[in-house]
């Protein structure tokens, strides 16, 4: 367990107790903080009972506190600020992260930051899996998985690779990563971030502090980080590395007629087939391919090594998964995908669809999903967005209202056996929100999962239970 040290015997806020907020009290506890935690959830206050001593924020002095360590979650700046943060700012007190702690705790670890409105997930699961396949001592967390200060200490020689939200990026203040990634910037909270500036500054904190020996890895394939990364070859310390999936870019790496180009020291050369890494389909998974390559190979692994890594990569749950393959058919779980915009990459990946999709709609339905209707052999319409979707898809796509995914699962199944078209696959991409019938995504892609591996046929996976 990591202790945080340099706060023995002073008093330090903790401000929102979900997973992160409680593995920082803990944290600073065992080091001889004297925290004074609080959440605003009366719900999750109960359920803590007399776990952690609680402390209305309100009634603190703010001038005996040492800093308030703030949840992600919780505005600092827009639409506007918590009381409590207002009441930090006046008295001077620093407000941090779990992730500027973690930094403080660990200084002898390297570090390696993923940002990024898309693809952030699945490539800081990927780096990770790659530097652990290679051998090195690597921990995951951040956004993705276990909070910062639940993970393992490792010290010298260990790497923690950590998925950044721009809000936890805001909350970092003395840590610099020694690689740095940002995949791509397209407008994302702009309410927590008062608008496109405010939103592309936070997510530039990736590369702040950085220093010579380190590196900044960009996908230059949007304006605004294109722009970005000439800044940083002009005026930064650390190596800036180039990622495209569009273009060929000079010492990077990037993507040219389905393979993969190591452009980093000298000439430009061939090192992967994608079509050899199915798990991670689309163009959208070629940039967190080549992201994940430039990363390894700044990290000192070799080209050979980081492409093992790739292939024994088994995919990130509710991410165009690979549940199974039952007589030839795939059974692809991409719950993840809640809305229209994640489901456009997955239908972009596959040529004869049994779609599944519904749930809780978002604004705008799936009519920005047309060019892609082509694709699909039939859809399978769930929960509330059935009415909706039918409206949309009626006189281009056949359909059937389904209702729930049990239902829906085994209506696609049966077709799809009984069309026997090639390279068909059954995909789990609802294009909505759970809330409807799943408590969250995990558990609709775990319900699938579960009813894929009771469908009758030939398991590629063994699954099967009949």
């Amino acid at each position: 367990m990591i202790t945080v040290p340099g706060f023995e015997g002073r008093k330090v806020a903790v401000l929102g107790l979900a997973r992160s907020g409680r593995a920082a009290v803990k944290a600073l506890a065992d080091d001889g903080a004297a925290v004074l935690a609080w959440d605003d959830s009366d719900k999750t206050r109960a359920a803590l009972g007399s776990e952690i001593p609680l402390h209305d924020p309100a009634q603190i002095d703010w001038r005996d506190i040492a800093a308030l360590v703030l949840s992600p979650g919780i505005p600092h700046s827009f639409p506007q600020p918590h009381p409590a943060v207002v009441a930090a700012r006046a008295a001077g007190v620093p407000i941090i992260g779990d992730i500027e702690l973690l930094g403080r705790a660990q200084p002898d670890a390297r570090y390696i930051g993923i940002t990024g409105t898309n693809g952030k997930s699945t490539t800081t699961a990927l780096i990770g899996h790659i530097l652990a396949t290679a051998g090195k001592t690597v921990e995951i967390g951040g956004n993705l998985g276990p909070p910062a200060l639940g993970l393992a200490p490792l010290g010298t020689g260990g790497i923690y690779v950590l998925e950044m939200s721009s809000f936890q990026l805001e909350l970092v203040e003395t840590l610099a990563f020694d690689i740095a990634v940002l995949l791509n910037v397209t407008p994302d909270h702009l309410d927590r971030h008062g608008d496109m500036d405010g939103y592309v500054a936070a997510k530039k904190r990736i590369f702040a502090r950085q220093k010579e020996g380190g590196a900044a890895v960009i996908g230059v394939d949007d304006a605004i980080c294109r722009e970005l990364a000439t800044a940083l070859q002009r005026d930064g310390k650390a190596r800036v590395m180039p990622i495209s999936v569009r273009d060929s870019v000079t010492g990077g790496v990037y993507v040219e007629d389905g393979w993969l180009i190591d452009a980093l020291d000298g000439s430009p050369g061939r090192v992967f087939d994608l079509a050899r890494a199915p798990r991670l389909p689309g163009a959208h998974n070629a940039q967190n391919i080549a992201a994940a390559y430039a990363v390894a190979r700044q990290a000192g692994i070799a080209a050979d090594a980081a492409i093992a890594g790739m292939q024994s990569f088994p995919g990130l749950a509710h991410r165009q998964e690979l549940v199974d393959t039952i007589n030839d058919v795939r059974y692809i779980n991409d719950s993840k995908a809640t809305n229209a915009d994640a489901t456009e990459k997955a239908l972009a990946c596959y040529e004869a669809i049994y779609w599944i999709a519904g749930g809780l709609p978002k604004a705008g339905g799936i009519t920005s999903l047309a060019p892609y209707f082509k694709r699909l052999r039939h859809a399978f319409l769930i929960g509330s967005a059935t009415g909706e979707f039918a409206t949309t898809l009626d006189g281009q796509v056949p359909y059937t209202r389904c209702g729930d995914l049990a239902t829906a699962l085994a209506a696609a199944s049966e077709r799809a056996r009984a069309e026997h078209v090639p390279h068909a696959v059954v995909l789990l991409s609802p294009a909505c929100a759970s809330y409807d019938q799943f408590p969250n995504f995990e558990v609709r892609g775990d319900t699938f999962r579960r009813l894929v591996g009771d469908l009758p046929g030939a398991h590629s996976s063994g699954v099967g239970t009949r």
